[in-house]
């Protein structure tokens, strides 16, 4: 074995006997290849190697292998102890998952006041808006003191006569309408009339002015 590959056993052997559990040679070359540089079949032999020398130990399930720590070097554990470590394991989970609840508040806090105006920028708004509606209050003084405004008078009229303008379009649209129709029915416009229900401004007694 050359120097590179004894030192990429090493590598590896402290590895397994560090995480004690079960790994792949797949699992070791991408765990360790970053940090290390070992190549893929470099990882494959020094691995098969080691479980020759009984350093570590392989188990084949169908055309997988795995390797892990031999267990004879560890200490014994008893049944108190395995609870132990279960309820030890248990609370780190608690811990662990109130921690990540306490981040996401905190992330959502941080999200808040990021998306929230700073004291500069509301002082900044605040300045615009002022003058924004002092320009506003401005201009309509301007608007009231002009000598010839409007009266209200003039404004209903104006207002009246727009209204008029639209009621002749709508009955001059109706007209036109029922004319069309009329070309094709059987009866007369009276009786057209009647029964849909239509009621024309001479029925009703009302008279648009002339404006």
């Amino acid at each position: 074995m050359s120097k590179k590959d004894a030192s990429g056993a090493a590598v590896i052997l402290e590895y397994l006997n560090e995480k004690n559990r079960p790994y792949s040679a797949q699992d070791i070359f991408g765990n360790l290849q970053k940090q290390h540089g070992l190549g893929k079949t470099a990882v494959v032999k020094a691995m098969e190697l080691l479980a020759q020398e009984g350093k570590i130990m392989e188990k084949v399930y169908g055309k997988q292998k795995i390797y892990f720590a031999d267990q004879s070097q560890f200490a014994d554990v008893s049944d108190s102890d395995l609870k132990e470590m279960d309820s030890q394991m248990s609370q780190l989970n608690s811990q662990v998952h109130t921690v990540t609840q306490d981040c996401k508040q905190l992330e959502m806090a941080l999200k808040e006041l990021n998306s929230s105006m700073t004291t500069q920028g509301m002082t900044s708004e605040i300045q615009h808006l002022t003058q924004e509606c002092t320009a506003y209050k401005e201009r309509l003084e301007r608007i009231k003191s002009v000598a010839n405004h409007v009266t209200p008078e003039e404004k209903e009229k104006v207002s009246d006569a727009h209204h008029f303008k639209i009621e002749r379009m709508q009955t001059s649209l109706a007209s036109d309408m029922v004319d069309a129709i009329l070309e094709g029915y059987p009866k007369s416009k009276k009786q057209f009339l009647e029964e849909v229900g239509l009621e024309t401004d001479e029925d009703c007694k009302v008279k648009i002015p002339d404006m």
